[in-house]
């Protein structure tokens, strides 16, 4: 089980891991693990993670990188869910109104010509300038929707 947590650990990223609060000795063993390659070596380094997981209370470890996944869960799904929006606007014109009922407080005149924008650099195989301002203003507003959905 400490094991486990420890191979966690090593899969996360230097910003993820700085926000988790571990001994020095098990932050660089953890670091040390993420640089090796070599199978039987990665094998031992992991092993030395457990033996060093046995010395501290893994609880608050668990609970620290099962917010920090969490985080990224919703990160993820937020993105997800802007992009199907941004696709689906580009897909049809009815998607417009969708997205209106969805979220009332957007800049309608400001989407439709984001859409309009990168629907003719698509046809004209221009640089995306207006595709990732449409996915900028859908992220902005699906962010300020949910948190206004969290707070009410």
């Amino acid at each position: 089980m400490l094991q486990a947590l420890g191979e966690e650990l090593v899969e996360l990223n230097e910003d993820q891991l700085a926000t988790v609060d571990l001994p020095e000795r098990l932050l660089d063993a953890v670091m040390h693990a993420q640089t090796i390659t070599k199978h039987e070596a990665r094998r031992r380094q992991m092993q030395y993670i457990g033996k060093l997981m046995r010395g501290v209370d893994a609880e608050p470890i668990r609970a620290a990188l099962d917010a920090v996944l969490a985080r990224s869960r919703r990160q993820i799904a937020a993105h997800k869910r802007t992009e199907a929006w941004r696709e689906r606007l580009l897909a049809g014109p009815g998607a417009i109104n969708e997205l209106l009922a969805e979220y009332p407080g957007a800049d309608t005149r400001r989407l439709r010509a984001l859409v309009r924008g990168a629907l003719r650099e698509r046809a004209e195989s221009r640089p995306p300038r207006s595709f990732r301002e449409l996915y900028q203003a859908l992220r902005a507003l699906i962010e300020k929707g949910v948190t206004n959905d969290g707070d009410e």
